[in-house]
This record gives C-alpha cells, structure tokens and sequence, in this order.
C-alpha cells in the first residue's frame, strides 16, 4: 500500500476508535432516570398541578396516601419567585395545602448487579419565617425502600427566589432493577419542598477498560506498526 493511503487508513482507524470510545463513555454516563426535571405532563404556564395517590407524575409514580405537585417555573405567591432549576417545571413534594411523610415519588430503573451509580438532584427552597413556606426543605432518599440520606437545603435568606442546592449519593445495584424514591421530610405547616434536575448514571470503571475498547486499540495499535514496516525493495 502506498506510504499516504496508509496514513490515511491508519488516521481514519485512530479516529474510528476514539470516536467509538468517546461514544462508550457518553453512554456510560447517560441519565438512566426519564424526565428527572419534571417537564411533562406540561402544567399552567405560572400555576401547578396537583397528583394524589400512588399515580403517575409523568414518567415517576406517586407515593401512597400523599400529594405532590409539579410546579411552573414562572409561579409566584406571596412575593417569592418559584424558579425551577433546570428546564421550565420542577416537584414540589409537600403538594398543595398538604404535608405529610408520604408525600413522595419514585421511579424504577434496569441497574447491573455490582455496578456503582451516582444518584444527583438538587432540593429547593425558600426562607420564609413566619409564612407558609418554612425556612428549610429536607429530602429522604429511599434506595429498593431502604433509607439512603437525608438533605436538607437551608439557603436562600435575603433572597425571594426559590434557593436550589445539588446533592449526591453513590451507591452499588444490588439487583437487576432498582427503585429511586424522594420522600418529603419537611414539617407540618411547611408547604414547599422542591425537588429537580434528578439524575442517575452508572460510574465507569478507571481500571480495566472495556473488550471492545481493548481490541480496538489492539487494532489501532497494530495499524501503527504496520505503518512503520519498511516498503518493500
């Protein structure tokens, strides 16, 4: 093969694998959960709407025996400004003129036995001493219905906008499927925990790469050496 033809073939391979590896990781590290900000169904633009009961939120399941509400990010009341985290809607977890521990939603994901996962989300908030609001927001972290943290979010004093704060949890999948479940802690008389940006993706391993990564670099690297080799005489 001709000195530039080969470059070429093995510049399109090193590109091919490096694509394939990028994609690889890209994949790795999608957002296992569906609709994690809350975006459908599609609520009164600057209002809410209300799920009581073990139903569907969109693409998560209410808890038994509580109320939550997705909320429009343009909402406002009492002077406060109810701005959703990321994209146009968010969850509000105490539900309206409700609050009690079964105030929750849940969403089951396929996970692979022994791999760890990285569960994201932030909890909204406002100061609101005095009013209905409280002047925290906690969140328990249910795992398959075992307890997994609480968060609690105390900021945004001196501010009247809804105060956002990121959280995490590592944990490794015990099973085939697992069930994510946010519960409201906040209590009685505190009507607005928020919930948004959830997100739950599979840890890649550092250590040994994948098996078709591996052969594509054996490729790769052969094609190198190939390269090299003298032309023939």
């Amino acid at each position: 093969m001709p000195l530039v033809l080969r470059k070429f073939a093995l510049s399109g391979l090193l590109l091919f694998a490096a694509s394939a590896a990028a994609l690889w990781t890209i994949a790795a590290r999608a957002n296992l959960l569906l609709d994690g900000s809350f975006e459908t169904p599609v609520v009164p633009v600057g209002g809410f709407t209300n799920f009581t009961g073990a139903v569907p939120v969109g693409d998560w399941t209410g808890g038994a025996g509580g109320q939550v509400s997705i909320v429009s990010g343009t909402f406002t009341q009492g002077g406060l400004n109810f701005v959703a985290q990321d994209g146009v809607q968010w969850l509000d977890l105490t539900g309206f003129n409700a609050n009690s521990p079964n105030d929750s939603v849940s969403q089951t994901v396929a996970t692979t036995v022994g791999q760890t996962y990285t569960l994201s989300y932030f909890v909204g908030n406002v100061v609101n001493p005095g009013g209905i609001f409280g002047t925290s927001s906690s969140v328990n972290v249910f795992i398959n219905g075992v307890f997994a943290q609480t968060s609690t979010n105390s900021g945004g004093a001196g501010t009247n906008t809804l105060n956002w704060e990121q959280f995490d949890l590592t944990f490794t999948a015990g099973s085939a499927s697992t069930t994510i479940a946010f519960f409201n802690e906040d209590p009685p008389g505190d009507n607005s925990n928020g919930l948004d940006n959830v997100s739950l993706v599979a840890v890649p391993s550092t250590s040994v790469p994948e098996p078709s990564l591996l052969a594509l670099l054996g490729i790769a690297l052969a094609a190198i050496g190939l390269g090299r080799r003298p032309n023939p005489v």
